[in-house]
This record gives C-alpha cells, structure tokens and sequence, in this order.
C-alpha cells in the first residue's frame, strides 16, 4: 500500500499521496490540495517545492553526492571528457566509440556561425557585458538556424548546433570587445582546445595549447554540466513550459545564470579579492568581519544553500587548481590571496561548524584566472559547461506526460476591495 499524509484542518481530514524516488527522498504530493480545501502552500524560494520528476541529476547537499544519470561526477571529472558527459546526460546513456566520434564530428561541423551575426556584434557598445550578448545572441540563432523536431534521429543536430556555436559565440565576442580579428575553430583540436585556441590565438602570437589547461577547462565544464533544479535550469523548464523553442528557453536560462548569487559567483569572488588587495587588508582581518553579524562585507565563494558539507565539485576543482597554479608558476597577488583565504579558513572553527567551506565557485574563479579568462568572461564559461543540463531538462520537460504549463500561485497582500477615485478629488 501506498504511503500517504494526513492533513488535518479543523474538522476536515484529508490524504495526499507520497511519491518516493529512486534513491528513496520522499514528497507529498500536493496537486489535489487546492481543490479538496482551497489551500495553496507558501515557499518562497521553492527550496522545500519540488517542481517535477527528473532522471538527470541527483544530488544530496546533506551527504555531499552529486550524480550524473547515476554516474558520480568524481568517476567523470576522472575518466570522461565535456563530450562524453553532455552525451550522458542529453542520450541517458555513455556513447559508444562510433557514437562518441560522430558526435565530435558533428561538433566540428555545426562550430561555424552565420557572418551576418557577426554585425549583431558591431551594433552592441563595446562595454556590454558578455553575458548579455550572448542571451541575445543565442536567442538571435533561431533566425538563422531553425528549429529542428526533437526526436532520437535529431536531437544530436539540436545539441551539437548549441555546444558548438555557443562556444564560438563566446570566443568572439572576447575578441571583437578587444578590436582583435575573429578567430575560427580548427577541426584538429578538440572541443576545449579550440576554445582557449579562439580566445587567445593571435596573428602575432600563435597561441601554444597546454595539454594541461585544457584538461583543467574539461573538468571545469564537466562539473558545471547540471546541477538539479536551480535558479537557471528553473528558468529554462518554466519558460520552456509555454513550449517556447529551445533557443528562447537556453536564452532565458543565460539571463538567469547572470545573477551573482548563481553563475555570477564565480566573478563576484575575483572581483572580492581585487577589492580586498586595493584596500590592503589581511586575511585575519577579512575573516573577522566575515564574522560580524553586524558588517555588511560577504565572504563569496564560501558555504552552498545546497550543500551542507563540502561540495563535492569543490574537492575535484581543489585539487586541479592546484595542479594549474603549480604547473604555470603564476605569481599573482589575487590568487595568493586566495590561498591564504582558503588554508584559513579550513582550520576556522566558525567556517567549519557553519560548513563554510570553499566552494565550486572560489576555486573555479581562481582556475580561470590563471587561465587567462578575463573576470567579465567567467559566467560565459559558466553557461558553455550548462548547456548540455539545460537542454537535458529542457528535452525531458516536453517529453513529460505530466508537463503542465508553470503557473505559481501567490498570497496576495494587497488592499482589498476599494472604489476608483477620480482625478479631480484625488
């Protein structure tokens, strides 16, 4: 027999059922509720509201557990490339050798964009930030390259013309801010090769691919492949829901990534560390006001709503951080500062039992910047690792039998009942 939940309101009884999924986390099931007693439930935030069944990513922030299609992201970070793990989570499955080379084929030959988007580029001032040209870019694709039926024949066209394009989007919009000429993907390089090879290739200075960084993109990307439902994915599910094409719901998904409280985390702790060094304070001191309930001053890049130990992605990007910083010899005040900020803060008794701890985002930040990836570029590099969860979810909602368009409710607390004043005796 089913589990259920008794709900009891003055005299009424009232049962809904539990839903329980496959790694045995519970729900009640609240769609009846409204129409067996005229309540809605209040969540701001939706962190106690599940908005749909999924079979992409499980999580558990209280255990540390991040999976891929059931895959731990550590046995991808290890042994997988971005390729291979956006295969997983759009296909459900790892791709077989001939499947894995066609899809890298298909990346190659979808990487080209249309010329004429190149103009979009020249009517945007130079200062707009990269995130919000590429929302409007990718949005923009649709013109150019039509929407093709989501079936199993299709959809590696659908996910290849993003992966690809979107990357050489990004590229460009770097080079064209710099006034530098646009570079074009190489069919001998591989997906992240290419990508720091568009960055930073230059006529007069060829740019050397370092085996190194490159694996150190891949993992980046692999561990910001998907993420459950948050903020982004949210948004690409409810504006997908009014069955809005999927380069408007990926577009939808980049605005929301924007945010410095979701993908812009990662910018916001650079951009904390650069003010910290022009204001000359110690790490002693950044800590104590990190503490004081009282200062306004936020440590980022530390403690997840999720996570409620240690983030699992944050383990893997410590130790590949390490790996770059050790192997480029970078000497960079920000970044030693950041490894002071991180040994401190370890041993802090107030971090440790807040469980704040680094997290995917602090040691990302620092990963990119010894990269090369200009601050303002870092949500961009972001939103190319998502893709391939955003259009896994985004997939899996139009095949949903249960799909119904997203329409939250809300208590209104407003002035009730009231008559319209005319101007003249206002």
């Amino acid at each position: 027999m089913s589990e259920t939940v008794k709900i009891i309101y003055g005299d009424q009884t009232i049962e809904l059922p539990v839903i329980i999924g496959s790694e045995g986390e519970k729900a009640v099931d609240i769609t009846q509720l409204r129409n067996k007693t005229g309540f809605i439930t209040y969540d701001p935030g939706f962190a106690n509201t599940g908005s749909c069944k999924s079979a992409i990513t499980f999580m558990d922030g209280e255990k540390g557990i991040l999976r891929y299609r059931g895959i731990p992201v550590e046995q991808l970070a290890e042994h997988s490339s971005f390729r291979e793990t956006a295969y997983l989570l759009v296909h459900d499955k790892l791709p077989s050798l001939r499947e894995l080379n066609r899809f890298s084929i298909l990346l190659n030959d979808h990487s080209l964009v249309h010329e004429d988007m190149r103009q979009f580029y020249e009517t945007f001032p130079r200062a707009s930030h990269p995130m919000g040209l590429l929302s409007s870019m990718v949005n923009a694709l649709r013109s150019f390259y039509p929407e093709l039926r989501i079936d199993e024949e299709e959809i590696d066209m659908t996910v290849t013309r993003l992966l690809s394009k979107v990357r050489t989007l990004a590229a460009m919009s770097f080079k064209i801010s710099r006034g530098h000429k646009v570079v074009y993907p190489r069919p001998d390089l591989s997906y992240c090769a290419n990508f720091l090879n568009m960055m930073f290739d230059t006529p007069v200075r060829p740019y050397l691919v370092d085996n190194d960084l490159v694996r150190a993109l891949d993992v980046f990307w692999i561990l910001h492949a998907d993420h459950e439902q948050n903020c982004s994915t949210s948004a690409v599910r409810l504006v997908g829901s009014a069955r809005t094409n999927l380069y408007a719901s990926i577009s939808a998904g980049i605005a929301a990534l924007w945010g410095p409280l979701h993908g812009g985390a990662n910018q916001a702790v650079i951009e904390m560390l650069t003010q910290v060094h022009r204001n000359g304070e110690t790490v002693k001191r950044l800590v104590e006001r990190a503490k004081d309930k009282n200062d306004p001053f936020r440590l980022m890049g530390f403690g997840h709503r999720v996570y409620k130990t240690y983030d699992p992605r944050a383990l893997i990007m410590k130790g590949v951080c390490d790996k770059v910083l050790d192997r480029l010899k970078i000497d960079d005040p920000l970044l030693d500062l950041a490894k002071q900020l991180e040994a401190v803060a370890l041993e802090d008794d107030y971090f440790v039992s807040h469980n704040l701890y680094p997290n995917v985002d602090f040691y990302s930040g620092i990963i990119l910047r010894a990269i090369g990836i200009p601050t303002n570029m870092f949500t961009v590099m972001f939103a190319i690792g998502r893709l391939p969860g955003w259009i896994a979810q985004w997939k899996e909602s139009m095949d949903d039998p249960e799909w119904r368009i997203g329409r939250p409710r809300q208590v209104y607390t407003g002035p009730r009942l009231r008559d319209y004043t005319p101007i003249d005796d206002r």
